[in-house]
């Protein structure tokens, strides 16, 4: 055995995971890759594991064999019986509540197996294939009808129908488990997924109040950190789940399934992966119901903005759904001489995620649907304060087929976000929340050389002109800046005067009902904690010493039955500056139902106000005139321009334009661009040329032809090789004469400058009737551009004419 060969099986790289079997089926899998076939050979089920090398599937047979030279006994190897004694060892140990695999020696003493079915553990059975063995057993078929149904579904199945008896056999006497070490046969995309499905009642949500777990390689499994935050209904102050704060380590082992699981998933077509989100659509839309029960409960908005909160994400998710037409690349033939250019998008690895409690849905959809379907796999971090959506719509997504280690949720607050930013294996980080968090995550991933779009200061005005239809404005706008438990911050610049607006503004405001999100009818639900309750309250103080009119105070306000719950109604402040003290408030973000009513003489007032603000998210018009929606549009500073609506949010074909200080990083979300971010563009410059003109060779190949004694003459190649001189080299094999003796010709070097003929003499070419023999090629050209072609072969001369 060469040392070079050894060398190519290469160790599987170390890393945690959540429990023994995922240890060892990534080791087995590995294994598999580099030709060789690990086996278990020390363990304690609940501490450690020893793996070392199955030898590759060589064998040893004991018997001796006779020396015919020397009569001696000599040990006969043949594949079939085990070869041992392989240096090769692995150790997995359980630390922290994790299984941590490192590598005690990785070299080998024998070759790679060249085709790794030759093993006999590739005839083994897998757990599925088991459960369906004892089923059919009990069914009443024979082993070999057995087979044939197996190898319906998997036509790569070399069992045979003795495996078959051997585990009926072990199914008599009671053993029907099988070690996933076993399967030699790689889980493609739609086998990747071994989880039940979410139809029924996962275990963790079965205890009270639930821990919510991580999900981890393909795996809901619960955080050994005895550290949780409650997650409280703000309505009633319920303990509905407690998060954990997930280790570092449970954070490193998720990185590592998702990195373990990038050189699969990559090379999925992206047909497949299409089809996996079109699934995900599918059971997004059959839970819509279910998972705006569950925004309501932990994040307060009512049951009607929930259920547009998921509809949103749809959207966003049906964008992915088209992915094969966005990731496709440009082409550019004869970009030069003979040369064509094109460009195509590559994954990026493994991506991450960081989502605020604001749209507990839309904002998890924005972002991991359309990086995995670009190749990539993904770390999603949930808000600790609304989790509850992000892991439902991951069971979703494994139901839907997605494999193991694609989509990983891990838990927690700062640590996790540091984490996040830190790690060398995270190529991309997205991040929707406030302005601190996000300017923080967006230095943090910068410096350790990350892409990284963050959202941020969802701000936005909106324009009032005298001659806009007021009870159309009124509704937009009170449903936009007092909806959705305000989670959009909103001033109303009213041009002209405002009095009128204002009153009518009011009465909107005082008929909304304020109660549980649950309830039917209700307009505005609670804010998601007592802190930004008592934020809100010190924010309209602030507004009101500073000079601003309180016409509608909702502070105060107590709801029947839901006394304990985190409720503010509707609250109005008119004539705002922007001098005011509070103002700065409006810059940070007023996560509640407040408005702010401003006043400007002209547009162009207007559109000074919108444009001192440091956030431009986004800013609407309400006007009748196309002039002075015009006007707006072009010198407004802002990504996203709304004309007679409040909200300008686009459409997933467009892509989001937060602009100024509302959005950083590369590129922003969605659409192209958020293709653009998830992937990173390859060029390919490639030139495909017969003959080049310095220095190069070309072979040119002729078809054996009869002769008239119908002897076969070939000539197999004809190098060429041009510099200042042309130089020819002609190879000739199995060149038969009459009596069909193979005659080799050397032909010697030839130099041409003015394109002369050439002879090229042979040995011992015999000729009794110098018969003529043409041989046909492509054109040749010289240094001189003059086409040359083989002419014929007469006796014991050749002739090239140039």
């Amino acid at each position: 055995m060469e040392l070079s060969d050894a060398l190519q099986m290469l160790p599987p790289p170390p890393g945690s995971f959540i429990d023994r079997e995922e240890l060892i089926q990534h080791v087995g899998e590995f294994a598999i890759s580099q030709g060789y076939v690990v086996t278990i050979k020390q363990s304690k089920k609940d501490k450690v594991v020893v793996l070392g090398c199955d030898r590759g599937g060589v064998y040893r047979d004991r018997r001796k064999s006779i020396d015919e030279a020397s009569g001696e006994h000599a040990r006969k190897r043949k594949s079939g019986s085990r070869l041992t004694n392989c240096p090769f060892e692995l150790v997995g140990k359980k630390e922290d509540g994790l299984w941590v695999l490192t590598v005690k020696n990785g070299s080998h003493n024998h070759e790679p197996m060249k085709d790794i079915s030759e093993h006999p553990s590739a005839r083994r059975f897998n757990e599925k294939e088991v459960v369906l063995i004892k089923e059919m057993t009990d069914a009443g078929l024979k082993p070999r009808q057995i087979l044939k149904r197996l190898r319906q579904s998997n036509p790569e199945l070399l069992s045979t129908p003795k495996h078959v008896y051997n585990i009926k056999a072990k199914l008599r006497q009671g053993n029907t488990t099988v070690r996933r070490l076993k399967t030699l046969r790689p889980l493609t995309a739609a086998e990747g997924n071994s989880e039940p499905s979410t139809s029924t009642e996962p275990s963790w949500k079965k205890r009270y109040p639930p821990k919510v777990p991580n999900l981890i390689g393909g795996r809901f499994v619960n955080s050994q950190s005895s550290t949780s935050i409650d997650v409280l209904n703000p309505a009633t102050q319920q303990v509905v789940a407690q998060v954990p704060l997930s280790t570092v380590e449970e954070f490193k082992a998720a990185v590592f399934s998702a990195k373990r699981a990038f050189s699969s998933w990559r090379n999925t077509p992206v047909t497949t992966r299409q089809r996996i989100m079109f699934k995900l659509h599918e059971l997004i839309r059959r839970d819509i119901d279910k998972l705006a029960s569950i925004i309501t409960t932990e994040q307060g908005k009512t049951l009607k903005d929930a259920f547009n909160d998921v509809s949103r994400g749809i959207e966003l998710g049906e964008n992915a759904c088209g992915m094969a037409m966005l990731q496709m690349g440009d082409f550019v033939s004869n970009i030069s001489n003979g040369i064509d250019s094109y460009s195509i998008r590559e994954p990026l690895g493994v991506c991450a995620g960081i989502c605020s409690f604001s749209f507990p849905a839309m904002i998890p959809l924005l972002m991991f649907p359309i990086a995995i379907t670009c190749g990539n796999t993904f770390i999603l971090k949930p808000s600790e304060k609304a989790p509850g959506a992000c892991v439902h719509l991951a069971e979703l997504a494994m139901e839907a087929g997605l494999p193991n280690g694609v989509l990983n949720i891990v838990h927690g607050t700062n640590d996790i976000v540091n984490a996040i930013c830190d790690d060398d294996d995270i190529k991309s980080v997205s991040n929707v929340g406030s302005d601190a968090p996000g300017m923080y995550v967006h230095a943090r991933a910068s410096v350790n050389s990350k892409c990284v779009q963050i959202n941020v200061g969802a701000r936005s005005h909106a324009v009032v002109m005298p001659d806009a239809n007021m009870e159309a404005s009124l509704s937009a706008l009170v449903t936009a800046g007092l909806g959705s438990s305000v989670q959009r911050c909103m001033a109303i610049i009213f041009v002209g005067g405002s009095k009128s607006w204002e009153d009518k503004l009011v009465e909107r405001a005082k008929a909304l009902r304020v109660d549980a999100g649950t309830e039917p009818g209700v307009d505005i639900g609670p804010v998601i904690s007592k802190q930004v309750k008592e934020r809100l309250s010190r924010v309209v103080q602030t507004f009101v010493d500073n000079g601003a009119q309180l016409v509608l105070d909702g502070r105060k306000i107590v709801v029947p039955r839901y006394e304990l719950g985190y409720f503010v109604g509707p609250t109005i402040l008119t004539d705002v500056t922007e001098d005011m003290e509070g103002y700065k408030c409006l810059q940070g973000g007023i996560l509640g139902p407040v408005l702010l009513c401003m006043q400007a003489a002209t547009l162009e007032e207007a559109i000074s106000i919108v444009n001192r603000n440091k956030h431009g998210s986004g800013a609407s018009i309400f006007t009748s005139s196309c002039a002075a929606a015009r006007k707006f549009q072009n010198e407004v500073e802002s990504g996203q321009i709304g004309i007679n609506l409040a909200v300008p949010t686009p459409l997933p074909l467009l892509s989001f334009s937060g602009s100024k200080a509302s959005f950083t990083g590369d590129t922003n979300f969605y659409g192209k661009v958020g293709v653009q971010f998830y992937t990173q563009t390859k060029t390919v410059t490639q030139q495909w040329k017969d003959f080049s003109g310095n220095g190069t060779s070309a072979t040119i190949m002729s078809n054996d032809r009869p002769n008239n004694g119908e002897e076969q003459n070939t000539l197999q190649s004809l190098d060429f090789a041009s510099n200042d001189v042309v130089s020819l080299g002609l190879h000739l094999r199995d060149f038969s004469n009459n009596e069909m003796v193979s005659l080799p010709l050397h032909p010697n070097d030839i130099h041409s400058r003015e394109g002369v003929s050439i002879p090229l003499h042979s040995k011992d070419f015999p000729s009794s009737e110098g018969e003529s023999l043409a041989e046909h090629s492509r054109d040749i050209l010289n240094s001189d551009g003059i086409s040359s072609g083989l002419a014929s072969l007469d006796g014991s001369q050749w002739t090239l004419n140039f």
